[in-house]
């Protein structure tokens, strides 16, 4: 399964409703030379199947349509919880109190009686368009800090606790512990170590990136350089888990980005491909360039998705941590702070994979002369 995940900014998505030709010219004339991506339809039952595919960021919504007029299309659109929120402008012909008491009632968010100005259209539409992107925004911002919450409270909590007790141990019994006993729980301690530093490392920089303080500095680089450097922390996780590391790169492969953000999304999609990874397995790290970007993937042939939980994996708003093969622990932070360093760069990352049969995350950076930068 292939799932492409977008990076780029959002062209503000509207659906135009209404059953006569003309009007929908009219409308889409009104509206041709705005920044928004239109799409029309002509009866209510397309109107309401458009929306599930493409979630519309506003629709204009006419009354008297046959079928399934305008009132219990917007009826419908409310009681559909990914739906419930886009706001609506109905556009019609009747104009009198108690159908424009109707209209509101349903929950639509305002009226324009035919026949309609166009610089009205336009003002209303911004209005409502600005208000539903900073509700959006405002959403996003809850998320990210419910995010933070449950890390600080859980996933820092969790590893902590467990460091703590090997301190404990040690502190408490190492009198009675053989040099071997010590040493074992020494190299326990510095993995919980290092999984707790991983953690803050990406905390503090995805922190950084939420409050815009992260600049990007693209320098061309040797891109096997950079990926053997970014893995040889990772040598002996390696081996301890026993699986194989493969580079697939071409000598002499240059590419355009910022070091510091390049580093952490090779060194986390590394670290999560070896977390699912069974013991005895591979993991490619590979790249190929054409004229517009290098693409870069890191593939692993450990347990797998599926499809829905592909579909989450970058959600803020979604919990999709889950133990590694062998109880590795994860927060699902990794994949945020990678999505959102690609975007930095205008580019995009996507997901393939299959339960039992491992994973493909690809990324493609543009060149620095790419019109995507």
């Amino acid at each position: 399964m292939k799932t492409e995940i977008g990076t780029g900014p959002d062209i503000p998505n509207i659906l135009i409703v209404d059953d006569i030709s003309a009007n929908l010219k009219l409308l889409g004339d009104i509206l041709k030379d705005e920044a928004y991506k239109i799409r029309q339809v002509n009866n209510g039952e397309l109107a309401l199947q458009v929306a599930e595919q493409q979630k519309p960021d506003l629709i204009l919504l006419d009354i008297m349509m046959p079928g399934m007029d305008g009132y219990e299309v917007c009826g419908k659109l409310k009681k559909n919880p990914e739906l419930k929120d886009i706001p609506v402008i109905f556009i019609s012909a009747l104009d009198g109190t108690n159908d424009i008491v109707s209209a509101l009632a349903l929950g639509g968010a305002d009226y324009i009686s035919k026949p309609f100005q166009g610089e009205e259209v336009k003002a209303r539409i911004r209005t409502h368009l600005q208000i539903h992107l900073q509700s959006r925004e405002l959403q996003r911002l809850n998320a990210t800090k419910d995010k933070f919450f449950s890390i600080i409270a859980h996933d820092l909590r969790g590893p902590f606790s467990g460091f703590l007790g090997l301190t404990q141990l040690l502190a408490e019994e190492s009198p009675n512990y053989s040099p071997d006993h010590i040493q074992k729980i020494g190299i326990l301690m510095n993995s919980s170590a290092t999984n707790l530093f991983r953690l803050l490392e990406n905390l503090l920089e995805w922190s950084s990136m939420q409050r815009g303080l992260i600049a990007i500095i693209r320098v061309d680089s040797d891109l096997l350089t950079i990926v053997r450097e970014c893995c040889s922390i990772l040598v002996e996780s390696f081996k301890s888990k026993e699986v194989e590391l493969i580079y697939d790169i071409p000598t002499g492969l240059i590419i355009s980005a910022d070091l510091n953000m390049l580093m952490t999304i090779i060194r986390n999609l590394t670290t999560n491909a070896l977390k699912f990874s069974n013991r005895g397995g591979t993991i490619t790290i590979s790249a190929t360039s054409n004229v517009d970007n290098i693409e870069i993937s890191v593939k692993d042939t450990g347990i797998g998705m599926d499809p829905e939980l592909v579909s989450q994996l970058f959600g803020i708003d979604t919990k999709t941590a889950r133990r590694g093969t062998e109880g590795e622990p994860s927060c699902g932070l990794g994949l945020l702070l990678v999505k959102d360093f690609i975007g930095k760069h205008g580019g995009e990352i996507w997901v393939e994979s299959e339960v039992g049969q491992g994973s493909v995350f690809t990324f493609a950076i543009p060149h620095k002369n790419s019109t995507a930068d």
